[in-house]
C-alpha cells in the first residue's frame, strides 16, 4: 500500500511563493499519475493540477501560469511549485494517487499580509 506524506506548506504574503513537497513509499510510484487537490474552508476539494507517468500536465485554470506540478521518480516525490500566490489560495492541499482512494494527510497553506 502507498502511503503519501506532504510537506512544505505555510503562511506566505500575498506575491509570494512556496514549492510543496508529496513523498510517497513504495517502489511502484512511477506507474501512477498523481495529483495535488487543495479543500479551502467551507468549499469542495478540487482538483489543481495532475501530472501523468510520462510527465504530461494539466491544470485548473485558476492556477496556470503561477502554479508547476513536477515529480522527481527516482525520489518517489511529486511536488507543487507556487508563485503568485494570492489569499483565494489559501486552502488544505492534498496530494493524491490518481485513481486510487490514497491520500496523504494534507498540509496548510495560508497567504495573508
Amino acid at each position: 500500500q502507498v502511503q503519501l506524506v506532504e510537506s512544505g506548506g505555510g503562511l506566505v504574503q500575498p506575491g509570494g511563493s512556496l514549492r510543496l513537497s508529496c513523498a510517497a513509499s513504495g517502489s511502484i510510484f512511477s506507474i501512477y499519475a498523481m495529483g495535488w487537490y487543495r479543500q479551502a474552508p467551507g468549499k469542495q476539494r478540487e482538483l489543481v493540477a495532475i501530472i501523468s507517468s510520462g510527465g504530461s500536465t494539466n491544470y485548473a485554470d485558476s492556477v496556470k501560469g503561477r502554479f508547476t506540478i513536477s515529480r522527481d521518480n527516482a525520489k518517489n516525490t511529486v511536488y507543487l511549485q507556487m508563485n503568485s500566490l494570492k489569499p483565494e489560495d489559501t486552502a488544505v492541499y492534498y496530494c493524491r494517487v490518481i485513481s486510487t482512494t490514497v491520500w496523504g494527510q494534507g498540509t496548510q497553506v495560508t497567504v495573508s499580509s
